[in-house]
């Protein structure tokens, strides 16, 4: 099965899956949440970062809430296109043996690269001279797509970390480390991309949330509520 997905990786071009997942990725949806619905530039209020944890520490739970899943769905989204378009591309004896070879298919080409793509696209929006949020939703829309598994345990780990500490950015971490060794683990029989997305991915959030690591050590970090507002 792993040489059935390695030939259609081979036979498929990679870079109009890497394309569409960073374009959908550089969306900025906590701005225009901010500024349809709110009349708030995101940018200017709490830590000035686009993503749903700033949403939700200023604008509400609503706005938190919204920013989150249509984050999540830019890495999600990725990943499902490009999974799907490169079946629909497979040889005829690749499709006919159905959705086991789907999954491999999925998980062993270009799918996994589509969704850092997305991640990139979000952490840095030429729309915003380059400078977006810090990845972590669309990193779970994209673990999700590809292992459920993965994205479940994300949110178990930021809500351990987030309920008793209120360090939404040390959940954030920690989660993306976490799922980053279970995709690996998980779909390492399929190819090396799933190892890839997560260290690249892990990489880039943890560079990403530099600033919080800092403030974390020196004891300033903000801590987030999920108390209704």
């Amino acid at each position: 099965m792993n040489d059935l997905g390695i030939s259609v990786f081979i036979a498929a071009p990679v870079w109009p899956y890497l394309v569409f997942g960073f374009v959908v990725g550089t969306i900025p949806f906590g701005l225009i949440v901010g500024r349809m619905f709110f009349g708030h530039d995101i940018r200017a209020v709490g830590s000035g970062n686009i993503g749903a944890a700033n949403a939700l520490r200023t604008l509400g739970r609503k706005a938190g809430i919204a920013v989150l899943l249509l984050d999540a769905l830019k890495g999600a989204a990725a990943v499902v296109a490009a999974a799907n378009h490169v079946f629909y591309v497979a040889p005829p004896e690749v499709q006919r043996i159905g959705a086991h070879a789907h999954v491999t298919i999925v998980t062993a080409t270009v799918a996994p690269l589509a969704g850092l793509a997305a991640i990139l696209g979000h952490c840095y929006t030429p729309w915003l001279r380059f400078r977006g949020g810090k990845g972590v939703a669309t990193f779970l829309g994209a673990a999700f797509a590809l292992s459920w598994e993965s994205g479940v345990a994300f949110i178990l780990v930021w809500l351990a970390v987030v309920i008793p500490l209120g360090f939404s950015s040390l959940g954030s971490m920690l989660g993306t480390l976490v799922v980053g060794v279970i995709l690996g683990l998980t779909l390492r029989n399929v190819g090396p991309n799933a190892w890839i997305f997560a260290a690249a991915a892990s990489a880039v959030i943890l560079w990403r949330h530099r600033q919080n690591i800092g403030r974390l050590v020196s004891g300033s970090e903000n801590r987030l509520s999920l108390r209704r507002r």
